[in-house]
């Protein structure tokens, strides 16, 4: 058996392979017992119909298949060890022959990684813009736990006011049809933190229970829709009733509310500003991580072949796809309407960007000798346990049913490791807005 490796252009390799006749006859002979075994010949028993007449039934062709099935994986994990290459995806067969006498002649080709030269990524020294909390973080969050508590009260002496609560039906046209969707009965509305159109929350302040009004608004220009992005729309509201939120006092009894584990306000607001430190923390630290893979994406040369660049374009134009469905809007017609081009132009930059950070935080993790271990994957099933509101055991099921999410696991903590000992040897100089 003879392999022979060619190194083309793009990142990739060529195999020429020959292997004799006394091998591919023998893998040809094994080949015709394994089909016989699997296939029905009629006139003869399973496993039993010889050789000429199996060729004829299953045709030369499917046993040739079933040969470079065989052989080809264990040429191609040698090849592969013996030259420590690094796969960005499966061999693919260019060509094939077989000879009278049964020796078999195959190319195949292999994309290869590209290689990635490092400049020095420890005692980078960068600035970023530090990220503080306000000043009145504080006074926000007690707000937004007092808003949490607060009990409704009904309201039948006045009319609305801002703060409240209504509960209304509506429904709504443009251009005198009915707007899909645009329609309720007996809705909730938090006048104070409406996210409905702006002006349809104001225009429903100062009317009495019972009573039946119109309402106008202007969708605003980047709606999702389509057909209702910056056109006028008439409403008619009928107002059933009226809520008015009675906020708690921050004490302590509201404390324990939140949580027994909380004697006291001061206890509470001792957690929340924990909370608010380790939120300034972490955005600073994704700042930092941030400037550094910039500056190592802009230090770093890395020659990416366009078939690897093409296939993160298609995964990004299938997350993009997703993200455009789920906001109700129609990927075609906003493909169409930001232009083709432009949109590819903005994912071929970001899918350089992608492979090029992913390649060097292989690296550096290589160079590093960066590992990802049991307790590293347990605990980011934790992680992802929690985020999702399930259980590990069913994160454990999910990985089982799609192998590609372990890989993607794997990825994550090499990443976040990469990215720690970065940070922990990046120079950092802080300025203030």
């Amino acid at each position: 058996m003879a392999v022979t490796i060619e190194k083309l252009e793009n990142n990739e390799v060529k195999l020429n392979i020959e292997v004799e006749s006394a091998v591919s006859s023998f893998e040809y002979d094994k080949a015709c017992k394994k089909l016989a075994q699997r296939v029905n010949v009629p006139g003869f028993r399973q496993g039993k119909a010889p050789k000429n007449i199996l060729e004829k039934y299953v045709g030369i062709a499917a046993i040739q298949r079933e040969v470079l099935d065989s052989i080809l994986p264990t040429i191609f994990e040698n090849a592969i060890e013996e030259n420590k290459f690094e796969l960005v995806s499966a061999p693919s067969l260019e060509s094939f022959e077989f000879a009278e006498d049964k020796s078999l002649k195959a190319v195949a080709k292999f994309e290869l990684k590209p290689e990635v030269k490092l400049e020095a990524y420890k005692g980078l020294e960068i600035e970023v813009e530090e990220y503080k909390n306000a000043e009145d973080a504080m006074d926000k969050e007690m707000q937004h736990l007092a808003d949490r508590f607060a009990e409704l009260k009904d309201i039948t002496d006045r009319k609305s006011i801002n703060t409240d609560l209504v509960n209304i039906d509506f429904d709504g046209y443009v251009d005198g049809e009915e707007i899909k969707g645009g329609a309720a009965k007996n809705y909730v509305l938090d006048l104070a933190h409406s996210n409905f159109i702006p002006g349809f929350a104001e225009q429903l302040v100062d009317h009495e229970i019972g009573e039946e009004f119109k309402i106008n608004v202007k969708f605003p220009e980047e709606y999702h829709d389509e057909k209702l992005k910056g056109k006028d729309a008439e409403f008619n509201i009928k107002l059933n009733a009226i809520k008015e939120k009675v906020l708690p006092e921050l004490n302590d009894e509201l404390a324990k509310k939140v949580n027994p584990k909380f004697e006291t306000m001061d206890s509470l607001k001792a957690d929340i500003q924990t909370f608010l430190d380790n939120t300034a923390k972490a955005e600073n630290e994704k700042r930092v991580a941030v400037k550094i893979f910039d500056t190592l994406l802009e230090k770093t040369n890395i020659d990416i072949q366009d078939a690897m660049i093409n296939r993160e374009i298609q995964a990004l134009m299938g997350e993009f796809r997703q993200r455009v469905n789920m906001q109700g809007g129609n990927y075609d017609e906003m493909l169409e309407r930001e232009g083709h081009e432009k949109v590819y132009a903005q994912m071929r930059e970001e899918a350089v960007s992608r492979i090029k950070t992913s390649l060097i935080v292989g690296k550096i993790a290589q160079e590093e000798k960066i590992t990802v271990t049991s307790e590293d994957i347990q605990g980011k099933i934790g992680e992802l346990a929690s985020i999702y509101r399930t259980t590990s055991e069913e994160i454990v099921s999910e990985i089982q049913k799609n192998v590609n999410l372990l890989h993607s696991i794997n990825q994550q903590v090499i990443t976040e490791k990469v990215t720690k000992l970065l940070i922990d040897n990046a120079k950092v100089n802080y300025k203030n807005n």
